[in-house]
């Protein structure tokens, strides 16, 4: 029986290059469609594990083939193999060399790394639709930025402006129906907006997280937004702590938006105002409240309850 392989692979819209570990295993060049990786992934011996970068969707075709055929299938970051190539003091940059880099990352780290667990529809669906709604925003903040001055194009300017709002309400309807697809989920985002300062996208962002990884604790859920402190000490030094910022940048984005929101808030005020005069600063204890949000919103997801304010005085 043939032991199971580490097999990297660099994703690409039209191929994916192919390594592995071992150094027997030939690096080859695969078309990215569904008949040509499917006959070569049926070749790899049963419980491999194939490891590939997230590449905005292209791997997706084949993170979703290798799962259903039941190889062990894990999506990197890729600030992760950057950092990783360089430590092992990689000197180039091919296709080829960043498939084998990847075999090679996945065969040391495997232990450590979180299986790729596929979306479904609706989940995909919600967040593409979160993720162009931040972008829209972000090119009309850009737009406005860069015209506000400029009084001779005044009026293109506002149809521009106009046309970008249409467009937000288009996607908040959308948002809104995915919300509606199923009941389950959608009383899921009724709950979680029952925290103040938690409008209807953060609620939208956190559902669907939540109802595709299993989180073991609060923590996990913390660290994998990104949300985490990140030490930086040294002999007698205590250096300043720094978010880790590991995670999607979209969800503590909406995260922070409504701790900001929660802090005006009656129940979230007098905390807020505790950490302040604590000596915190400003954001520093806004990235508290988001992260108290965060673990209450776990807590209301595991026990399917609304938001108890009594919950505010738990770990942060």
């Amino acid at each position: 029986m043939q032991s199971p392989l580490f097999i990297g692979v660099d994703v690409a819209k039209d191929n994916v290059v192919l390594a592995c570990s071992q150094a027997s295993f030939a690096v080859r060049t695969v078309a990215n469609q569904p008949a040509a990786l499917k006959a070569f992934l049926q070749t790899l011996p049963a419980q491999s594990c194939i490891a590939m970068e997230a590449t905005g969707g292209y791997h997706l075709r084949l993170a979703d083939l290798a799962h259903q055929l039941g190889l062990r299938v894990y999506v990197l970051n890729p600030k992760d193999l950057y950092h990783y190539a360089k430590g092992v003091g990689m000197r180039a940059k091919t296709d080829q060399v960043d498939a084998a880099l990847i075999a090679r990352f996945l065969a040391h780290e495997v232990a450590r790394l979180w299986p790729y667990q596929p979306a479904t529809k609706q989940q995909r669906t919600m967040d593409q639709l979160l993720g162009r709604r931040a972008k829209i925003v972000s090119l009309r903040t850009a737009l406005q930025l860069a015209c506000s001055q400029a009084s001779s194009i005044k009026a293109e300017t506002a149809k521009l402006l106009k046309g970008f709002a249409a467009l937000i309400r288009k996607i908040d309807q959308q948002i809104a129906q995915c919300n509606a697809a199923t009941p389950e989920h959608a009383q899921q985002v009724r709950r979680l907006q029952s925290i103040p300062g938690v409008g209807v996208l953060t609620a939208s962002w956190l559902a669907n997280l939540m109802g595709r990884v299993k989180f073991k604790n609060s923590d996990a859920l913390v660290a994998f937004a990104g949300m985490d402190p990140r030490p930086c000490d040294s002999g007698q030094k205590r250096g300043k702590r720094r978010l880790s910022k590991r995670g999607p940048a979209e969800g503590r984005r909406l995260l922070f938006n409504a701790a900001m929101a929660a802090v005006r808030s009656p129940v979230w005020k007098d905390l807020y105002a505790s950490y302040r005069d604590r000596g915190w600063a400003t954001t520093a204890a806004i990235l508290i409240i988001a992260r108290k949000i965060l673990r209450i919103a776990l807590a209301m997801h595991n026990t399917q309850t609304t938001f108890d304010p009594e919950s505010i005085g738990k770990k942060a």
